[in-house]
């Protein structure tokens, strides 16, 4: 495997070089396939915390097997470049002692990829079920899986067009602008890297905050989409839970590792409605329940657990994310 430059941008679907992460991939079976990845000594989101932090972000983790979804389709089964993918589930667990530390040098990983399940339509192989392995430094840091299925432009655009002339919006959409809590609260030092408003209180004792949808980040927004990504809208659910974490006295301060993550798409979320964001009550020993809701319908889930930087005990242990019920949900 090498590591001497990275995958095609389009390949993974990214415009900027300096946001791809993979570097190689080669297929050892009909299920089988092997990723490489490079992840950088220094990430300006990823790694913009404000406590000191030895382990990398599994975000940042997750993401590299996010790229790794496109190129399973377009590389080894041969989907056109054109079509368009949409996420389903989204899950990962940090295996102890936790994940990879960040040196003196970027880190190398490789990721063991099997395809698990195969959905099929008419046209042929229409979705994946992948897992993924995230082996850095000699030993397994993190599993993950991802479920994902793809469209051609024009079910896409017909799709899409459908949506939005149902929400009554217009054909390009404009995202308002949307007040940042304080990038402390949330344990970043860039206001830029903060994706939620000031936190509520809800009635059931929980959080609620929106979703701050800034077109312009160079991280969450790499390329323009015309819908929120679903990466944003797990930081989202990262940063409510933290606030909540905090809140509940379950966490000592909001500089928060995720530590495993389960999360279902249900539907598209507009870059122009409000998304709100909420959690139920932060109880000491459980994992952090998160809804994502426009216009009252539900657009995603996720539970999410969290710990201090390089502490082993999470802040709680719950029944992990895998209990959430499995659903099919829609959106990219």
């Amino acid at each position: 495997m090498q590591i001497d430059r990275t995958l095609p941008k389009a390949l993974v679907h990214r415009a900027s070089i300096a946001e791809v992460f993979l570097t190689d991939a080669q297929r050892h079976g009909e299920d089988d396939l092997v990723l490489a990845a490079q992840l950088p000594r220094l990430h300006a989101f990823y790694d913009d915390t404000l406590a000191p932090r030895a382990g990398h972000d599994p975000m940042m983790l997750l993401e590299a097997c996010r790229q790794g979804i496109f190129v399973v389709a377009h590389e080894f089964l041969g989907v056109p470049m054109d079509h368009k993918f949409l996420l389903r589930t989204v899950e990962f667990e940090v295996l102890e002692p936790g994940p990879p530390v960040r040196g003196a040098f970027p880190t190398d990983m490789v990721i063991g990829t099997r395809i698990e399940r195969r959905a099929r339509g008419r046209s042929g192989v229409t979705g994946l079920r992948l897992r993924f392995l995230c082996t850095a430094d000699g030993r397994d840091v993190m599993t993950a899986g991802i479920d994902y299925s793809w469209l051609a432009p024009d079910q896409w655009d017909s799709l899409r067009a459908a949506r939005r002339t149902g929400l009554e919006l217009s054909a390009v959409p404009v995202a308002p602008p949307v007040g940042r809590i304080r990038p402390e609260l949330v344990g970043r030092a860039s206001a830029a890297n903060a994706v939620i408003s000031p936190a509520r209180t809800t009635a059931d004792g929980g959080l609620a905050a929106r979703l701050v949808p800034d077109t312009a980040h160079p991280v969450m927004f790499d390329h323009w989409v015309d819908h929120v990504p679903g990466m944003l809208e797990l930081e989202a659910c990262r940063q409510l839970a933290t606030v909540a974490s905090v809140g509940a006295g379950a966490l000592p301060a909001p500089a928060a590792l995720p530590t495993a993550l389960y999360a279902r798409f249900r539907a598209f979320a507009e870059l122009d409605l409000p998304l709100e964001c909420r959690t139920g009550p932060a109880l000491p020993g459980s994992d952090i329940a998160c809804t994502l809701s426009q216009r009252d319908a539900p657009v995603a889930d996720a539970r999410i657990r969290l710990a201090a930087p390089d502490r082993a005990e999470p802040a709680g242990a719950g029944t992990g994310p895998r209990a959430v019920a499995r659903g099919e949900g829609s959106r990219p």
